[in-house]
């Protein structure tokens, strides 16, 4: 594998008697999202803070792209921190500065842009983040929730190489933190900096991240994807992730996947095992206008599809779970694969004259009546072995996938 963009090396921290970081290693990668996660006191905000230089390690080595911090220059030390931005978990906002200034602040402080080219960006950033109507307001007058965006803002504005986020979505309600979310990997592939994050937003982190890190007693318990921590039987994997089996997806108000993983394996070690068992895949496709509406718009979509979801199966013992950022896989017990296509069909019908009609509205609100563009949920409707693995029944079920629902944001809303 390549070299790591940032690896710690045997790297320990102490706060007097107390020891945050015992003996650390831990390697991150350039063009990934890597997300650190743990209990609350673990280190992950110290973990960060080493990384940009804020604090410095009591024993160890810290080495960006293969070499030692410590036997950096200071000028290469500074090439290096200035590739870096921060967002801190306080937003460390400037309280005499509007919105503007401070998203403005890292330009006017560290680069050479004229005035124009500093207020195109900062505008572009403000509206990417929804905070054009708090543009020329000062921090104490915004809610929690608008400062971290105003802090998110900042954090990108200068087009970092490598940007640290410090629960980037505290205090966000479901839509603005998968919002924010989804524009961190949206940025990320844009504009291919490395992103490392701390979020205790669990299971939503999981569906962007492509490492993650366990931080668990000062020291790394995982390190590595989501799917090899599932695997790993380790005492402290299993007793990480059975902590997180009462979450449920907090957008769409579904099992958490570990719950999901729970129910379908308690289901095959029964005796409904010989029954009737199938499954639907349902998905969302949008023809976006603009990245923006896009995102909010499939989050509303994904939202209402989670609620009707829920209403629709779980009175007949149908359960779900969304397995990646725009995809929900439903198991049906005790049901045939004909009977499954009828709930699926019915289903749609409900969607079609209930559930979507809340995304037209933000579509007139944001790209205005005359431009339109379209909404596509397909479903996917297979057979449930005792054998099947869930990313197997996911696989046959996108064979078979199909549209079961058109709606078309803006220029009236008409469905098919």
């Amino acid at each position: 594998m390549a070299t790591p963009l940032i690896e710690f090396d045997n790297v320990t921290k102490r706060f007097g008697e107390k020891t945050v970081l015992d003996k650390i290693n831990l390697k991150i990668y350039e063009n990934q999202i890597t997300t650190i996660i743990g209990k609350s006191g673990t280190g992950k905000s110290v973990l960060l803070k080493h990384i940009i230089g804020l604090i410095k390690q009591d024993e160890g080595t810290i080495l960006f792209q293969g070499k030692p911090v410590d036997t950096m220059k200071k000028s290469e030390w500074k090439a290096c921190r200035s590739q870096i931005a921060f967002l801190f978990q306080n937003n460390a906002l400037l309280d005499s500065m509007t919105v503007f200034d401070n998203v403005a602040f890292p330009l006017r402080q560290t680069t050479s842009l004229s005035r124009d080219e500093i207020k195109k960006r900062v505008l572009q950033r403000i509206e990417d983040l929804e905070l054009t109507e708090a543009i020329h307001k000062f921090p104490s007058e915004l809610s929690g929730g608008m400062q971290k965006r105003v802090a998110l803002a900042r954090a990108l504005v200068t087009d970092p190489k490598i940007v640290l986020f410090d629960e980037p979505t505290t205090g966000q309600d479901p839509i603005r933190k998968n919002m924010i979310l989804s524009m961190i990997t949206h940025y990320r592939r844009k504009f291919g900096f490395t992103a490392v994050m701390i979020s205790h937003d669990i299971p939503d982190v999981f569906f962007i991240s492509d490492r993650i890190i366990i931080l668990w007693e000062g020291a790394v318990g995982f390190e590595g994807t989501y799917e090899e921590a599932v695997k790993k039987k380790l005492p402290l994997i299993d007793e990480f992730l059975r902590s997180l089996e009462g979450f449920e997806d907090e957008l769409t108000s579904l099992l958490s996947r570990e719950a999901f993983r729970m129910h379908y394996s308690a289901m095959l070690g029964g005796s409904s095992t010989a029954a009737a068992v199938s499954a639907a895949l349902f998905s969302i496709r949008l023809n976006l206008v603009n990245e923006a509406l896009g995102s909010q718009a499939a989050l509303e979509v994904l939202r209402a599809l989670g609620k009707y979801t829920n209403k629709r199966f779980r009175p007949i013992g149908g359960f779900s779970a969304r397995h990646s950022r725009d995809e929900i896989l439903t198991i049906f017990p005790h049901t045939s694969i004909d009977e499954a296509r009828q709930l699926v069909a019915g289903f749609a019908q409900e969607l079609k004259c209930e559930a979507l009609d809340r995304v037209q509205g933000i579509a007139i609100a944001r790209i205005g009546k005359e431009t339109s563009f379209d909404i596509h949920i397909r479903a996917g409707v297979t057979s449930v072995s005792s054998t099947d693995a869930i990313n197997q029944i996911m696989d046959k079920a996108r064979v078979d996938q199909e549209i079961i629902v058109t709606h078309r944001c803006g220029s009236g809303g008409n469905e098919q």
